[in-house]
């Protein structure tokens, strides 16, 4: 559930001109795609 309060990042600020992110939490890492479809993906 996303409140009023919650942090607001633009996707073009953390992926520039790549389209795959790493992002690591609590020791596991992640990936974070852009998909053809322009569409974002998670995975482990």
């Amino acid at each position: 559930m996303i409140e009023k309060n919650d942090k607001k990042i633009n996707s073009k600020e953390i992926f520039s001109d790549k389209n795959v992110i790493t992002i690591i939490h609590d020791g596991q890492e992640y990936h974070l795609r852009i998909t053809k479809a322009n569409k974002l993906i998670l995975t482990k």
